[in-house]
C-alpha cells in the first residue's frame, strides 16, 4: 500500500477554449477522507473524471493507488466511483444490479456482502423490485453499494448524500467513516458542507479550475477573515469570492499560507 493514495502533478484539462482544470496538484494520504469543494462549474467533476480514467488530461500527470491514470485496467481494479447520477439499469432489480457489478469485478461468493450492504442501507425489502420504481435516494444507495462492493483501495464519490433522507444520509456518513477506518481512501465532492466538516481530514477548494485553498476543516475556519466563530461555509464563501476582475481572491488559506 502506498503512502499517498492520490497524487496529481500539474493536472490540466482544456476543452477547446475552456480551461476546466488548471495546473492542479494534490497529494492525498492513504486512509484519509479528502473533501473536494468548489462552486458549480469549478472543475470538481472534471478532476474526478480524470482521476478515474474517464477522460484524459490535456497535460500533467496523476497516480491513484500507486497506478498511473494512463493504465485504465489497473486503475479500475483499485477504485470505486460514484458519479452524481448513479450508473444503474432501470430494468434490473437492485439485487440484480449489484450482482452485475460483482460480475464486472469478477468477484466470487459476494452474496453475503450484498445482503449486508442492502440491510445497512435499508434496501433489503426493495432489493427484488425493479430500479425503475426506485426513488432518487434509493438509486443513490444502490450506486454507493456498487462503488464499494469490491472493497477498493480508493473510492471517489460525487455528491453521495444528495437525494437522501436524514436517516440514509447518516448511514452514508457512518459508512464513509468506516471505510476510512479500514484504510480505504475517500475522495468526496459535495455541496453539503457539514458532511465535509464532520468527515474530512483535509479539505481542498477548487475555483475556476485552480486549487485556491487546502487544509484541515479547522485550519480553513481559523484562517477565515470573518468572526472567530466562522464555520466552514463562511470559509468556503470567502476563499471563493471574486474580485472585480472575476478571479478568486487569494485568502491566505493555501498550503503554508
Amino acid at each position: 500500500m502506498t503512502e499517498h493514495a492520490i497524487v496529481a502533478d500539474g493536472l490540466t484539462k482544456r476543452y477547446a477554449e475552456e480551461l476546466a482544470v488548471d495546473d492542479l496538484s494534490l497529494s492525498i494520504s492513504t486512509g484519509s477522507v479528502y473533501g473536494f469543494l468548489g462552486p458549480n462549474g469549478a472543475g470538481k467533476t472534471t478532476t474526478m473524471r480524470m482521476l478515474t480514467t474517464l477522460t484524459m488530461p490535456t497535460s500533467g500527470s496523476a497516480t491513484v493507488a500507486g497506478v498511473d491514470i494512463t493504465d485504465r485496467p489497473a486503475i479500475t481494479e483499485r477504485i470505486g466511483y460514484l458519479p452524481a447520477d448513479p450508473p444503474v439499469f432501470d430494468e434490473l432489480t437492485g439485487r440484480e444490479q449489484l450482482q452485475y457489478v460483482a460480475r464486472l469485478h469478477e468477484l466470487g461468493n459476494v452474496d453475503a456482502r450484498i445482503e449486508e450492504l442492502l440491510a445497512r442501507f435499508d434496501l433489503a425489502d426493495a432489493a427484488d423490485r425493479r430500479i425503475a420504481g426506485y426513488s432518487t435516494g434509493m438509486c443513490k444507495k444502490v450506486g454507493v453499494i456498487g462503488a464499494i462492493l469490491h472493497e477498493p483501495e480508493v473510492v471517489l464519490m460525487d455528491e453521495p448524500t444528495s437525494g437522501l433522507d436524514p436517516r440514509a444520509a447518516r448511514t452514508m456518513r457512518d459508512t464513509l467513516a468506516d471505510l476510512a477506518e479500514r484504510d480505504m481512501t475517500v475522495f468526496l465532492s459535495t455541496h453539503i458542507l457539514p458532511v465535509v466538516d464532520e468527515l474530512a481530514d483535509t479539505v481542498g477548494v477548487i475555483d475556476d479550475g485552480r486549487l485556491v485553498a487546502e487544509g484541515t476543516p479547522a485550519e480553513l475556519k481559523r484562517r477565515a477573515e470573518s468572526a472567530e466563530s466562522a464555520d466552514l461555509e463562511t470559509a468556503f464563501l470567502e476563499v471563493t469570492r471574486k474580485d472585480e476582475a472575476g478571479a478568486a481572491e487569494p485568502a491566505g488559506m493555501g498550503n503554508g499560507e
